[in-house]
């Protein structure tokens, strides 16, 4: 490139060889050039690892990093975040597809926008049958936006380095496990910091609809925990409420909640 580039792109690879060139293939279809990319393989089983480091020979915006064993996700970036020396660090997933217009537009408001830490945008969710759901957006999210779920989506994200050195990166461990975003735009928040969402879907989530079927009660009861623990620091009213309403989701029946996904089109 002939230009620095002003955003890292950090991305946690994890078993992904099948679906990862086309992730960067998207990378490399985008307006605007001037960025940096940073895989880090999470310890994969499949030939992810060599994917990756045979497309960074003939890249060499491409960082491949590797993690001694596997650590999930949030430490995962955490690891990349040491590698980002650029203005602007962009999340990307090794299975998804970013629209070749999502650094252009992301950027551009950033700029334009200083008052703003981050900025995302909606997803469409596809499978091998296609796009079976469009997702949708709240502009200018505020602390009671976060009484159902994350305001932001994770992966379209673009975030100002200083918003993460801020905020010291993603919280580890397994309080924050599948649910390490949640966590961050929390602590972003509670520093006073605020994101904004582009109305418009910029990125595709390859996104089985029978995923969230598939977690353990355990896993679920821990994110209730977790959203209390974010209701309470953001003091959003009536928390008991939301958490009653959270904890009666968990006894849905497991068959019925793709139904229940599919109604939220």
């Amino acid at each position: 490139m002939s230009e620095l580039p002003r955003i890292t792109v950090i991305m946690g690879i994890y078993n992904c060889a099948d679906t990862l060139i086309e992730a960067l293939e998207s990378l490399e279809s985008q307006t605007y050039k001037r960025f940096k990319v940073v895989l880090c393989d999470d310890g994969s089983k499949d030939n992810t690892l060599e994917v990756a480091l045979k497309w960074a020979e003939t890249h060499p915006n491409y960082v491949v990093i590797q993690n001694e064993r596997n650590i999930k996700l949030a430490a995962t970036l955490n690891h990349c975040l040491k590698y980002a020396d650029t203005e602007y660090v962009a999340r990307m997933d090794g299975d998804d597809i970013s629209l070749p217009t999502r650094f252009e537009k992301e950027i551009a408001f950033l700029d334009l926008h200083p008052e703003f830490a981050f900025v995302s945008t909606p997803m469409a969710h596809f499978d091998e049958h296609g796009i079976w759901r469009k997702g949708k957006a709240i502009e200018y999210p505020q602390n009671c936006d976060f009484r159902d779920c994350a305001p932001f989506c994770h992966a379209p994200c673009m975030v100002r380095k200083s918003a993460y050195d801020l905020v010291n990166g993603y919280t580890t461990g397994e309080k924050v496990e599948r649910a390490e975003d949640f966590y961050l735009w929390y602590k972003m928040y509670r520093s006073g910091l605020k994101g904004y969402n582009i109305q418009e879907i910029l990125y595709m989530m390859r996104d089985d609809k029978n995923a969230i079927a598939r977690r353990r009660v355990k896993d679920r009861l821990r994110g209730v925990k977790m959203h209390w623990e974010i209701l309470k620091g953001l003091n959003v009213k009536y928390p008991y409420l939301i958490i009653l309403k959270s904890l009666s989701k968990i006894l849905v029946p497991p068959f019925l909640i793709p139904t229940l996904r599919k109604l939220k089109k």
